[in-house]
Formats: C-alpha cells, sequence, structure tokens
C-alpha cells in the first residue's frame, strides 16, 4: 500500500512539473498600436490587452514602461486590477479588462520613444510579463505665421448672416440720416422752420434840441439917428453831445 502511495505522489509531482509552465502562461499582454506619430501638444493613446485564456484567477497589476537608451526600462505608470482609472499629470489609465487604456497627455518631444506594457501577476512563480514595444514619435508643433489671415470655417453659416445683419442695419442708418438731412435743409431754406428767432427792432422817432445864441455886434453903439435902418445879426447853434438812442429814450421822446 505504501508503495503504490509513494508512486501516486510521485506522478502527481511529475504533473505539476509538467504543467506548471502551462498554468503560469495562462495570461498574455500585447500592446497596439505598434507606431505612433503626433504633434507636441496632442495626446497619444496606446491599447495593452490581457488575454483571459485558461484564467487561474490570480490578481494582477499592469504597469506602464518607457525604455530609456534601449536597455534601461522606466515605470511611469501603473494600475490595480480593481481600479476604474488612474491618472496623473502626464498619464491617464483606464480600465477596460481585459483592455486597458493607456494615454499620455500634453506631448512633449522628449516624450518619443519605446513603451510597453507589464503585466503584474501575483501568486504565480512567473510574476512579470512583458508585451512588445511600441513606439512613439513626437514632432514640432506647427508653426503659426502671424501675418497669415485666419480661415472662415465654411460650417458655421451662422457669423456670415450676423455680419450681414450688421452692415445692413449700418447701411439702413446712413440712409435715414441723409434722408432726415435733407428735409431739415429744405425746410431751413423755405423758411418753414427758423433757424434763430432775431429781437424785433423798434424805429423811434427822436427829436434833438440845440441851444440858439445870438452874437451881437461888437461895434461901439450907434446913436438911434445914425444907425442903418438895416442891421445884420449872427447866430450859433450849439448841439449837445450825442447820445445813443435806447427803448427807454425814444419812450420818453413819444410821451
Amino acid at each position: 500500500i505504501w508503495g503504490s502511495v509513494e508512486v501516486a505522489l510521485a506522478d502527481l509531482c511529475a504533473i505539476l512539473l509538467c504543467c506548471g509552465p502551462m498554468l503560469t502562461c495562462c495570461r498574455r499582454v500585447t500592446i497596439f498600436p505598434a507606431v505612433l506619430t503626433l504633434p507636441e501638444g496632442d495626446k497619444a493613446t496606446f491599447f495593452c490587452n490581457i488575454s483571459m485564456e485558461n484564467n487561474s484567477g490570480s490578481e494582477y497589476n499592469l504597469n506602464w514602461y518607457k525604455e530609456i537608451n534601449h536597455s534601461q526600462a522606466q515605470k511611469t505608470a501603473g494600475i490595480s486590477q480593481y481600479k476604474r482609472m488612474e491618472e496623473t499629470e502626464k498619464y491617464r489609465l483606464i480600465n477596460h479588462a481585459p483592455v486597458f487604456e493607456i494615454e499620455i497627455l500634453n506631448l512633449h518631444q522628449n516624450d518619443s520613444g519605446s513603451y510597453y506594457c507589464g503585466l503584474i501577476t501575483i501568486f504565480e512563480p512567473d510574476k512579470v510579463m512583458e508585451s512588445s514595444r511600441s513606439q512613439l514619435m513626437v514632432t514640432a508643433a506647427p508653426q503659426v505665421n502671424a501675418t497669415d489671415e485666419p480661415e472662415i470655417e465654411e460650417g458655421n453659416p451662422s457669423e456670415h448672416i450676423k455680419a450681414m445683419l450688421l452692415v445692413m442695419l449700418l447701411l439702413a442708418g446712413v440712409v435715414v440720416l441723409l434722408i432726415f438731412g435733407y428735409l431739415t435743409f429744405t425746410y431751413t431754406r423755405g423758411g418753414m422752420i427758423p433757424l434763430e428767432a432775431k429781437p424785433a427792432v423798434v424805429s423811434v422817432s427822436t427829436v434833438d434840441y440845440g441851444v440858439l445864441e445870438f452874437q451881437m455886434d461888437q461895434c461901439t453903439p450907434v446913436p438911434p439917428e445914425t444907425r442903418p435902418a438895416e442891421q445884420t445879426e449872427y447866430a450859433t447853434i450849439v448841439f449837445p453831445e450825442e447820445k445813443p438812442v435806447t427803448p427807454e429814450r425814444g419812450k420818453k421822446h413819444l410821451d
């Protein structure tokens, strides 16, 4: 009996040793696309697929690596099997098990390089399983010439309609102003609209008085019997200083 038990145990150990490598290879990880070229400032998206054939139910984590100098690998991000999303300032990992989406945000030229996924299984002898490499090429951002005129979007006609309505309103306002100016000028020339009310001019008749002085001859008086029959006398009219005619003065003269 003991001999048969020993044989059975030996057979079980042999089976485990033979099937162990198969159990450790129950999962495979692949990455796509293989090559990706994008400009600076854009976002790169890769996908890592984990095969679920012969799944042993072991827990796992997925890491994202970048190769440096084609020899060393640097871990840049990672996500757990049970976490929905993991996000940093540069990377975003989204769990769509068995597919994981990896986004590299705000690309720069130094982000160019070789990337791959690393599957870390727990409670299995072969804990690390790497995918193939994907190449990312980040090109310089296109330079925008300041003298270039911005292109008008053809699929947005509302802007054209607004511009046309604005031009039509401006033209209508100019026409109204021209018509109003023409009518104002015509009525002013015809005397229908007095431009300025002038005060009425009062015509006042005035009389200026002077002083009549008689000058006697300075000759020696002659007796009446010797004086000639006809005598000439001279007079000088003296007018006072002229004063402007005012409505009050005119009223006094009328009174």
